[in-house]
C-alpha cells in the first residue's frame, strides 16, 4: 500500500504569508486604493443564478476580454484562480517526476512549494549570476525555468534582451519558461503579446495587484495555443466564479482610466518613499513594482517588523535572503498609509532623518 501523504509531501509545511494584522498592513502587495469600482459595480448587481449556479467551464468570456485588451486570440488565454493556481497547473502539465525546476533566487516563495508539491527538485541560481548569464538557469538542464519579472520580493526586473537570451539558449528543446508578470501592469516593459510567438513560453498575469481583486482569486496566462490547452486541461473546469469572471472583465475593459491613475499614484509614491528612506540612511532596492524591498541588517527584519506592529504599521519580513539578508517588504499606497510607516519608523529609531536601523 502507498503510504499517505506521499514521502515529497512529508516534507512541506503549509504557506506562511507572514502577515501580522495592523491598522496599517503594507505586507501583501495589494491595491491599497482598493477594489476597481468597475467590478464593484458587478458584485453589487450580481444575480442569484450568479451563485447558485455553475460558472463558465473555462471562464471564456474572460478569456475573449484578455484577448481584445492585449490584441491576441481567446485561444492564447487560459484563466485560473489566480496566477499562482495557474503556475501549480503549468507545473503539473509540464513534467513527469523527477524533473527540475530553475529560477534566479530571491524569488517568489511558493514557486518551490510548487514544484515540490509536483515532483520537481528545485535549482536556485543566485540573481546577480543569472543576471549577468542567463545561460547559468540551463546549467543544471532543467524541465522548467521560472522568472518572476519584476521580482518579488525585490522590485528588480531582468529586461526583454536578457530574456530573448534565454529563450535563444534554450532553443525550440529546450526548458518550458514560465514568466511571471504579476507586477508588470507596475512596469514598462511586459513580454505578453509577443508569448503566443514562442512554443515554450507561458507568461502568467493576476488581477489581485493592479487591479485590487485579490479576494475574487482571478488570474490568467498567454501562450502558444498548444501550451496553453495542456495547461487548461491540467487546470480543470469551473475554477473561476462568475461573479469572479465579470468582475476581472468588467475592470479590464474599463476605459475610466481608474487604473491608470492608481498605476500612476503608486509609482509616484513608490519613488517618493525611496527618497524618504535615503534620506533616513536606508537604501531600498530599486523596484518596477508597487512595492519596496528595505535591508534591516543588523537589526533583525522580524524584530523590526513586530516593534513597528506595536506603533500601528506591518510590512513583510524576509529572513537571509540570498544576496540581501533580513529585509523588510513594503507595499505602496496612498500617501497618508506611507507617511504612517515614516512616523512609525521615526519613533522607533528615534531618528528622524538620520539613523539608520542597523546603527
Amino acid at each position: 500500500m502507498t503510504p499517505f501523504p506521499r514521502e515529497d509531501y512529508r516534507l512541506l509545511r503549509p504557506y506562511d504569508p507572514g502577515r501580522i494584522p495592523a491598522p496599517v498592513d503594507l505586507s501583501d502587495n495589494t491595491n491599497l486604493w482598493g477594489a476597481h469600482p468597475a467590478a464593484l459595480e458587478v458584485v453589487r448587481k450580481a444575480p442569484p443564478e450568479a451563485l447558485s449556479r455553475y460558472p463558465s467551464v473555462y471562464a471564456s468570456a474572460l478569456k475573449e476580454a484578455v484577448a481584445g485588451k492585449f490584441g491576441i486570440t481567446a485561444e492564447n488565454v487560459v484563466t485560473g484562480c489566480g496566477s499562482d493556481d495557474l503556475l501549480d497547473s503549468v507545473f503539473r502539465a509540464a513534467t513527469l517526476p523527477p524533473g527540475r525546476m530553475s529560477f534566479p533566487s530571491p524569488s517568489f516563495s511558493m514557486v518551490k512549494i510548487f514544484a515540490r508539491m509536483n515532483g520537481l527538485e528545485s535549482s536556485p541560481v543566485d540573481w546577480q549570476k543569472a543576471e549577468v548569464d542567463p545561460g547559468r538557469l540551463l546549467l543544471d538542464e532543467p524541465d522548467l525555468v521560472y522568472i518572476c519579472r519584476p521580482n518579488n520580493p525585490t522590485g528588480l526586473s531582468l529586461n526583454s534582451d536578457w530574456l530573448l537570451g534565454l529563450l535563444a539558449l534554450g532553443g525550440s528543446d529546450g526548458p518550458l519558461v514560465i514568466l511571471d508578470e504579476a507586477y508588470a501592469d507596475f512596469s514598462q516593459d511586459s513580454f505578453l503579446q509577443q508569448a503566443p510567438s514562442w512554443d515554450r513560453l507561458l507568461v502568467l498575469r493576476t488581477f489581485s495587484k493592479l487591479y485590487g481583486l485579490a479576494g475574487l482569486r482571478v488570474g490568467y496566462a498567454v501562450g502558444p495555443e498548444a501550451l496553453v490547452r495542456e495547461v487548461e486541461k491540467s487546470r480543470g473546469p469551473y475554477k473561476v466564479g462568475q461573479v469572479s469572471e465579470r468582475a476581472a472583465a468588467a475592470a479590464l475593459e474599463d476605459h475610466s482610466g481608474w487604473a491608470l491613475s492608481k498605476r500612476d499614484e503608486a509609482l509616484e509614491n513608490r519613488d517618493r518613499l525611496a527618497r524618504e528612506l535615503g534620506k533616513r540612511g536606508l537604501r531600498p532596492l530599486p523596484s518596477e513594482a508597487n512595492f519596496l524591498l528595505i535591508p534591516t541588517e543588523p537589526a533583525g527584519a522580524v524584530e523590526v517588523n513586530n516593534a513597528l506592529r506595536d506603533r500601528g504599521v506591518s510590512g513583510r519580513p524576509f529572513r537571509g535572503l540570498p544576496g540581501i539578508g533580513d529585509a523588510l517588504r513594503v507595499t505602496i499606497g496612498p500617501w497618508h498609509m506611507m507617511q504612517r510607516f515614516l512616523d512609525a519608523l521615526d519613533e522607533l529609531f528615534e531618528t528622524p532623518q538620520s539613523r539608520n536601523p542597523g546603527s
